[in-house]
């Protein structure tokens, strides 16, 4: 099975990359960050600084940097891009990484997002859109600080003995 990240480059995608390989390294899982790229939307591109402000639309530049700005972060995180039309409806963007997530059979989606709340209908749509399927589980990284993943790896039952109701005969 697989972690995948949504990842656009922002503070918290980055996290949620960061997060999901702490994630990837304890349940030993390989962790894909997915990219949605709208084909020759240079405004979106430069919203994410894939762009440089006069720099025109160039998709293997735009790849290039998305993948290099995953690999900085976390080289041992697998990358993917999906490319949809400049005008994309909306959910198209959630709907490629729902169709990767699905792809790989991914146990666990992890979402960076500054918006959720107590509830998940309150994630961006990107988010909400990823979040409402049931086939893996999902979660929200509103914190960009790193993670205390060497208290979940202490924590681990991996890592005690057997349980008392699991010993061999």
């Amino acid at each position: 099975m697989t972690l995948v990240v949504p990842f656009d480059g922002s503070e918290l995608a980055e996290a949620a990359l960061v997060r999901a390989t702490e994630f990837g390294i304890v349940f030993d899982e390989d962790v894909l960050a997915v990219t949605v790229i709208p084909r020759g939307n240079a405004d979106y591109a430069r919203e994410r600084e894939w762009l440089e402000p006069s720099q025109p639309f160039d998709m293997e530049g735009v790849v290039a940097t998305v993948h290099e700005q995953v690999t900085d972060l976390c080289p041992s995180a697998d990358f993917r891009h999906k490319v949809v039309d400049r005008y994309a409806p909306a959910g198209t963007i959630a709907k490629r990484v729902r169709n990767v997530a699905q792809q790989v059979d991914a146990s666990m989606v992890f979402i960076g997002s500054d918006n959720a709340g107590h509830l998940v209908s309150t994630v961006s749509s990107v988010g909400q859109s990823i979040a409402v399927d049931d086939e893996y589980d999902v979660v929200i990284v509103r914190d960009r600080s790193p993670a205390k993943i060497s208290k979940l790896r202490n924590a681990s039952p991996h890592v005690a003995g057997k349980s008392d109701f699991y010993l061999p005969d």
